[in-house]
């Protein structure tokens, strides 16, 4: 062995000791937060504006310690994020937290399966070869400017969250994203580009799915949920008219966030518009099985489109529609059995152990306990901060648990403290509607952010830090729109006003 293959040998066993050294360290974090928070003394109850006391039982004060240690390892991932989902079912049965059954049964939530049908949705797109024709004929659209790539892509993206659910739009657009990302000439390693080109893509999914009820069931719930508690209907239209604006100005500060923050390696690929316009054409004319796949997908975005209108179809659930194109694309032969390894079934994981935090912190009563503390604080602040904490903490929250789940602990104690400050409460529900579509820390706030990180362009750390600028950005915007847009648009923000 010669001098340089020693010095790459000494050089390899240092990196290998100091990642060994990072997982032991956040491994032990997550641990010491989880028994620290476990052994200490009860906490106190949390009184809710009316005066009645929410005590933090030992299940609650258990899963807010789980919650600290699956945040920890997941940002730092410590193991893989599947494996911190499967700890997340194991701890809360070793705990005695919530019974093994309940923990173990969320993932198997609907949620999770749509998720999974999405996917192979994905996967659909790839093995027939629509991803790669529908990226040539994007890249021939855009050019060879990487920024208009970015653009190009972050449009197509929102454009599609207006009909269909962000999690299917993700799932569509990953393969059509690998397939562009393979042009850029730096082969499978991570570049900057690529970095932004999929946690690009993942915010934008989130930003876009707020501008109609179309793009994920929060809004649904959320607006359900505050028609009956003030007897008002807020309609499909009455929602996007004030949310357009928000969502397309996020669209956009993502890109240049982008821009900013992954500056591509190359300002143009040069000859890209020429090589994907031959590839284009050698793709031939469109198959059968093309023709097919896009007839079922289109089905189920129609489908899922008409549930929303028509009062009729209200009892159709979405994920038993997703599901049924895996099982028609089984049934055609459009699939096999083989495919099923192509799962990543690392990100089902993640999505499972994510509901189960969710609902263990819902059911135990911690997230109630959390949002009323927190809400507290502002009963004596300014109208305007008194908005800024109610996004700022389903903001947080969203990035933990579901984002419908964070609405509905939030919204009742905002809602009681609001006329005692003069705040009117349809600025407080599209506010928590628009941070609850845009959870830019955590892997686990949304499942585009999870099908992103399968592009192995970045790590989880490096979403959180690219998410830390981007929720300070949303915050801004949630000023803005309250300061400024909504009360030009009409939308009562003061009850005195």
């Amino acid at each position: 062995m010669n001098e340089s293959e020693k010095q790459k040998t000494i050089t390899f066993s240092i990196t290998l000791e100091v990642l060994d050294l990072k997982r032991i360290v956040f491994i032990s974090l997550g641990l010491i937060l989880f028994f620290w928070v476990y052994l200490m003394d009860p906490l106190p109850d949390a009184i809710d504006p009316a005066g009645q006391h929410f005590p933090l039982s030992r299940e609650a004060k258990a899963a807010i310690a789980l919650f600290l240690l699956a945040g920890t390892w997941w940002v730092f991932e410590v193991v893989p994020i599947g494996i911190t989902s499967l700890a997340i079912g194991v701890i809360q049965g070793l705990f005695l937290i919530r019974p093994v059954k309940d923990a173990f049964n969320d993932f198997m939530d609907p949620s999770v399966m749509f998720i999974f049908g999405s996917l192979v949705i994905g996967i659909v797109f790839t093995k027939v070869g629509l991803s790669r024709r529908m990226s040539y004929k994007m890249l021939t659209i855009v050019g060879e400017r990487t920024s208009m790539i970015y653009l190009g892509c972050f449009f197509v993206t929102a454009v599609l969250t207006h009909f269909m659910a962000h999690t299917a739009v993700a799932a569509t657009m990953f393969p059509i994203l690998m397939a562009i990302y393979s042009l850029y000439g730096e082969g499978d390693k991570p570049t900057r580009f690529g970095k932004g080109l999929f946690i690009g893509m993942a915010f934008v999914a989130g930003a876009g799915s707020m501008i109609t009820l179309l793009g994920a069931a929060r809004g649904a719930v959320a607006i359900g949920f505050f028609n009956d508690m003030f007897n008002r209907h807020i309609s499909f239209f009455e929602l996007s008219y004030y949310m357009f604006p928000i969502g397309w100005i996020m669209v956009l500060l993502c890109w240049l966030m982008m821009m900013v923050m992954f500056k591509p390696e190359k300002a143009t690929i040069p000859g890209l518009r020429d090589k994907a316009r031959r590839l284009y054409e050698e793709a031939g004319p469109i198959s059968r099985k093309e023709i097919f796949v896009a007839a079922v997908v289109l089905g189920v975005i129609i489908t899922l489109s008409l549930k929303s209108f028509i009062p009729a179809m209200a009892f159709i659930d979405k994920t038993s529609i997703v599901l049924l194109s895996t099982i028609i694309f089984f049934m055609f032969r459009i699939l096999t059995i083989d495919e099923l390894e192509q799962i990543p079934w690392n990100i089902i994981l993640l999505f499972a152990g994510a509901m189960s935090i969710g609902f263990c912190l819902w059911e135990t009563g911690a997230a109630k306990w959390l949002a009323i503390n927190w809400l507290a604080m502002f009963r004596e602040s300014s109208w305007f901060v008194f908005i800024l904490g109610i996004a700022f903490f389903v903001m947080v929250m969203t990035n933990f648990i579901m984002n419908v789940a964070a609405i509905a602990i939030s919204l009742p104690v905002a809602l009681v403290i609001a006329p005692y400050l003069g705040v009117a409460p349809d600025v407080i529900l599209y506010s928590a509607l628009i941070v609850s579509a845009c959870p830019f820390l955590l892997l686990v706030g949304a499942a585009p952010n999870a099908i992103a990180y399968d592009s192995k362009q970045f790590t989880t750390g490096q979403f959180f830090m690219a998410g830390i600028p981007a929720s300070i950005v949303l915050m801004a915007v949630v000023a803005l729109a309250v300061g400024i847009i909504w009360p030009m648009m009409g939308m009562p923000i003061r009850l005195d006003g």
